[in-house]
């Protein structure tokens, strides 16, 4: 067998060794067949070498130096598909244990129940005089008023009554508050909804938290309430 058809496998060698952090499943299979077809055709050509022209020893040497280094990204790519996995099962498991629980997350949009009321966690940077703006998904504003707002996280819950006494029926209603300081700079406000985890869907990336009709990625969690009785 000519050594050319070593020098050939050789080349391919280099190049999974340059490619191989942007494998695919497909890549990585078709790699490891051409690991094993140069590893026999490796063993063909020593068995059947000429004694008197050996096979060159550094030539031999350096291409199982390169196979050695994709067998070995191989190895490293299967391992890191397995974090993959074990990670993806770890966010379903921690995504699985919110089911029934009472969560704040950051949003803008509560749901307003039947004879019932929706409420909105919001923090202000700093005292501030700001209005607090309610719209239906439409778009439409359903209630509007001005208040004079304190530093901190603080609640605003609504009725689902109008200014006019409108009563607006139940689903979902976005809050926004704009604020001001005393000088007339905008002062940065920022909005919270709490509720119950009715489901969680496993099959996005990450999962998503079904509260109401809102979805929310569990990273959108920023404290667990105990219900009050």
């Amino acid at each position: 067998m000519a050594t050319a058809g070593v020098t050939g496998t050789q080349f391919n060698a280099t190049a999974a060794v340059n490619t191989a952090a942007t494998m695919t499943s497909t890549d990585s299979t078709t790699l490891a067949n051409n690991f094993q077809s140069f590893l026999l055709m490796l063993t063909t050509q020593l068995q059947n070498q000429n004694p008197l022209d050996p096979l060159d020893t550094n030539q031999f040497t350096q291409q199982l130096v390169q196979f050695s280094q994709v067998e070995q990204l191989l190895k490293s790519n299967q391992q890191l598909e397995a974090l993959v996995s074990l990670q993806k099962t770890a966010q379903n498991t921690q995504a699985l244990g919110f089911v029934g629980a009472t969560v704040v997350v950051d949003g803008s949009s509560a749901t307003l129940p039947n004879a019932g009321t929706a409420t909105w966690g919001f923090n202000v940077a700093k005292p501030s005089s700001g209005t607090i703006t309610i719209t239906n998904p439409a778009g439409q504003t359903v209630y509007s008023s001005n208040y004079t707002l304190q530093a901190g996280v603080q609640q605003f819950t609504w009725d689902g009554k109008g200014k006019d006494g409108t009563q607006w029926p139940p689903g979902q209603y976005k809050m926004t508050v704009t604020a001001k300081d005393a000088l007339g700079n905008p002062v940065a406000v920022s909005t919270e909804v709490q509720g119950v985890v009715d489901s969680v869907d496993v099959s996005s990336t990450p999962p998503l938290l079904m509260i109401g009709s809102e979805e929310f990625t569990v990273d959108k969690v920023k404290r667990i309430v105990r219900p009050t009785s």
